[in-house]
């Protein structure tokens, strides 16, 4: 027997009783109940319900058949249990449920949502429920090896579904182990119960230690209490055993006594005398404050009542009739108190507000308690949250964390329950194969990847302006990146840049200066002054290379810079092709003397630059390099860039280039050892060769550099060819001019050449 379900019994009596002393319910009609037992089987519980109304449990609701729900929504609670879950991130957790249709019921309905919401199974253990005393010993059984597998589990949160019956149950976990010398109960588990479980006990368990509770959280029926419920509970005595036919029976199993004039033989064990104090029972065997259960009966009562009251008020009234015990009405008329029970609103004895919604189901929610287990097996329940479905959405559950005691195993700090320690932000799940999800290991984010949250499932890479840092946990924005002239590299190119176009511009000047002497009119005049204005552009065009790039740069930087030096090539090449004509007009009857002139030296500078000219207009029509934004190439740089249009017309430009350096470096190394005052050609070869020499590392120099860095080398490259000419070919003219005048005359040049000869 189970004393504590008495109160079940004084919780419809007291709303009897309350409903017949008000005059404002029912006047001048008493109420009066049947109860029929309540058996441990289905089928016996569901032939004694068909004698007074529909069945307990119809979670299928049948149209027509009306159906009222005394107790919140399932659905609400299951929502409740997750969202207790989910704040203290207890993702790992064991699940028992009574072996019955609603156990399975509960599994199917909350395995899918749990799972979509990161909450894994450690294991399912079913409890039967005991229905004959034979089966005993296998319910033992069954309960040793559920108490092995959950003591061994790392699982520290236990989710149990099931009735007040469980709790019996599970009292015997610290009693029951299939292994030798293990009574222990399972330690470290949080255990988390539902509105249908109650603190119970059966008379065997009286002095049971129920330690195991201590720190429990369960979601009960919400309820207030009723002073006048236990005064009405404290009056209870054996002396209206007349009145309350259930009183004996639960007197002598909640004392463990006997009344004498109940046996016929002698009485073995403690007398009851009548006078026993109920507040000093165990709370498992009977509380004096009303629980949940009872008052969803209390509360039942009331809507019955309020139903029958309006519906007798209403016009129907003229088709009762009394009967001399009561009301009774006509069998066609008794369908229609559900219309009245469906719409019925009232206010209980504790001041809350009753009504059902569409579904008959009532409108309530859940209060979320903590049970406070004392030494001497009292119980306390302390209200640590609520799950209210009228709430705000983000109000519908809350709960109170710094107001749980926690059990002693966990030293009053926070429980976890997970498979897998979280996975740190910089790194991501990776769920161990044949494990639930849960259990994962964490590896690191690849290169380029990041994740900013703990037990993400991926990595996901940054956008395209931004990059991942060194631990791989947050993103950084990209700074933008171009050669300016506001960092040192951008001006230290334009100021070397403009360096040696004032030393061009001087030698030009020079040049001008002393036209009518030997040296500068040697080796075709004209052609030194073609070539130092060449030169002259040369420097001037690195600066479409520095400064933030845009349209009308972009088309005019590599074009201007092919065709600027295919000019100064092409001069090179005319002034070596000169010597050799010149060499080769001195010969007897030598037919070159005609090619010897300004017209050929013209010619071949005209002609090399038409072709670079007409490659750069074919590059233009179809290809026009255009202003771009590489997001790519550095990892930490926004790159703004001059797009080249097609890689191939740009390498032709430089191949054509080198095409003409390596003609003017073949002919003038050939024609080094001329004999000739002034022989050009040694210092042209020495400056092809640097020439040649600066633009062959520059093709894989520049294809292994990127952004700013790319530009800055082709800079150089022009710089350094540029001033490998300017130097090679006219700084030891301008030495002569300057420092040696003695030797600039025509009788040294002559005595030169006769020396040579």
């Amino acid at each position: 027997m189970v004393p504590k379900n008495y109160q079940h019994i004084l919780a419809l009596a007291f709303a009897i009783k309350e409903i017949n002393e008000n005059p404002h319910i029912l006047p001048n009609i008493t109420l009066g109940f049947h109860i029929f037992d309540s058996f441990y089987s289905a089928r016996w519980t569901y032939r004694a319900t068909l004698i007074y109304g529909s069945a307990p449990v119809m979670n299928d609701k049948t149209p027509g058949l009306p159906f009222y729900q005394m107790v919140p929504q399932e659905a609400l609670q299951y929502e409740g249990i997750l969202s207790l879950l989910l704040y203290f991130k207890w993702m790992w957790i064991g699940v028992i449920i009574m072996d019955n249709d609603n156990g399975e019921r509960f599994l199917r309905t909350v395995f899918p949502v749990f799972s979509r919401h990161g909450v894994c199974f450690a294991y399912i253990e079913r409890i039967p429920r005991l229905t004959f005393i034979t089966e005993f010993y296998s319910l033992l059984e069954q309960l040793a090896k559920a108490h092995d597998k959950i003591r061994d589990s790392k699982a520290s949160v236990l989710v149990v579904y099931g009735e007040s019956s469980t709790i019996v149950c599970l009292r015997w976990f610290q009693y029951v182990s299939e292994r030798e010398h293990v009574t222990h109960k399972p330690n470290g588990k949080v255990l988390i119960m539902t509105a249908q479980i109650e603190f119970t006990s059966v008379i065997l368990q009286r002095t049971w230690n129920a330690q195991l509770f201590h720190g429990a959280i369960s979601f009960t029926i919400h309820s207030k209490d009723l002073p006048r419920f236990q005064q009405f509970v404290e009056h209870r005595s054996p002396l209206y055993r007349k009145a309350d036919g259930f009183i004996l029976n639960f007197w002598q199993q909640a004392f463990g006594c006997i009344f004498p004039d109940e046996v016929e033989s002698e009485v073995v064990g403690d007398v009851c005398t009548g006078e026993e104090d109920l507040e000093s029972l165990p709370g498992s065997f009977f509380e004096m404050s009303m629980t949940g259960h009872s008052y969803s009966i209390y509360n039942s009562v009331y809507a019955l009542a309020h139903a029958l009251h309006a519906m007798l008020s209403s016009r129907l009234r003229d088709r009762a009739q009394w009967d001399g015990r009561g009301i009774k009405f006509q069998d066609n008329q008794q369908w229609k108190l559900h219309h009245f029970l469906s719409n019925v609103t009232f206010h209980n004895g504790a001041g809350d507000k009753f009504s059902f919604d569409k579904n008959g189901e009532l409108i309530a929610g859940f209060d979320v308690v903590n049970w406070i287990i004392f030494s001497n097996q009292s119980f306390h329940r302390v209200k640590v949250g609520r799950v209210d479905p009228q709430a705000s959405p983000d109000q519908v559950f809350t709960i109170n964390e710094d107001a749980i005691t926690w059990h002693s195993w966990f030293n009053q700090t926070q429980p976890l329950s997970v498979c897998s320690e979280s996975c740190q932000p910089g790194s991501s799940k990776k769920v161990k194969e044949g494990k639930p999800f849960c259990c994962y290991d964490c590896t690191p984010c690849p290169e380029g990847k990041i994740s900013n949250q703990i037990d993400m499932n991926e990595c996901y890479k940054c956008t395209d302006e931004s990059y991942s840092n060194k631990k791989q946990d947050f993103c950084i924005p990209k700074y933008t990146s171009f050669l300016s002239y506001e960092e040192p590299l951008g001006l230290s190119l334009a100021c070397l840049a403009l360096f040696f176009t004032l030393i061009t511009g001087l030698v030009l000047g020079t040049f001008l200066k002393h036209h009518h002497t030997p040296i500068v009119k040697g080796n075709n005049r004209n052609l030194s002054y073609t070539l130092l204005c060449s030169l002259l552009l040369c420097f001037l065009c690195v600066f479409l290379f520095i400064g933030q790039p845009g349209k009308v740069l972009c088309l005019l930087r590599q074009n201007a810079f092919g065709i600027i030096f295919s000019v100064a090539v092409s001069c090179v090449l005319a002034k070596t092709i000169t010597v050799v004509l010149a060499f080769m007009a001195t010969k007897p009857g030598s037919r070159t003397r005609k090619w010897v002139g300004k017209k050929t030296a013209n010619f071949i500078i005209l002609s090399c630059s038409l072709i670079q000219a007409g490659i750069c207009a074919v590059w233009l029509a179809n290809f026009p390099p255009f202003p771009d934004v590489d997001l790519h190439s550095v990892t930490e740089e926004i790159i703004l860039e001059c797009n080249e249009g097609s890689a191939l017309m740009f390498y032709c430009v430089l191949g054509y280039m080198g095409f003409l350096a390596m003609v003017s470096f073949t002919v003038a190394f050939l024609a080094r050892k001329l004999p000739d005052s002034f022989n050009e050609a040694k210092f042209i070869t020495f400056s092809m060769l640097v020439f040649c020499s600066v633009w062959l590392s520059f093709v894989p120099s520049y294809v292994s550099t990127k952004g700013k860095y790319m530009v800055a080398v082709e800079i150089f490259s022009i710089l350094a060819s540029s001033a490998g000419l300017l130097c090679c070919i006219f700084f030891p003219k301008c030495y002569i001019i300057v420092l040696r005048p003695e030797l600039n005359k025509k009788k040294q040049l002559i005595r030169r050449k006769e020396c040579n000869i």
